[in-house]
């Protein structure tokens, strides 16, 4: 695969698992959702993540002064959040842009609804 191509993650295993306040998961759906989670649980990934959602699209140049680490390092969890399905990337000329991926939280976000739970439960 070349630098200039990226892996497009398949976020319907996650579409179709119901809200866990519903059912409990089964071990395949929680090793699908469970690398989201991850690609989130780091306090770095978690900032880009929050800094590239909050734009509608953003360039690395423009991320990784926020940060007081080396560009590769950047580079490194934004390759996680977009590996996770988490955001998407396009290289124009030297740069890449960032976008959330707004499907993907929708889906986890519905994934994550409680509403539905009787109260007290």
């Amino acid at each position: 695969m070349s630098k200039q191509e990226l892996p497009v993650v398949d976020l319907n295993p996650v579409a179709c698992c119901s809200p866990i306040a519903v059912r409990p998961m089964d071990a395949d759906q929680a090793a699908v959702v469970a690398p989201l989670f991850k690609a989130l649980g780091d306090p770095v990934r978690l900032r880009l993540m929050s800094m590239i959602a909050s734009v509608p699209e953003i360039c690395v140049c423009d991320l990784t002064p926020a940060f007081d680490l080396s560009g590769p390092t950047i580079s490194h969890h934004l390759k996680l959040l977009r590996e996770a399905g988490l955001v998407d990337s396009e290289r124009r000329g030297t740069w890449v842009w960032y976008r959330a991926r707004p499907e993907a939280f929708r889906q986890l976000g519905a994934l994550l609804d409680i509403s539905g739970t009787p109260a007290g439960a």
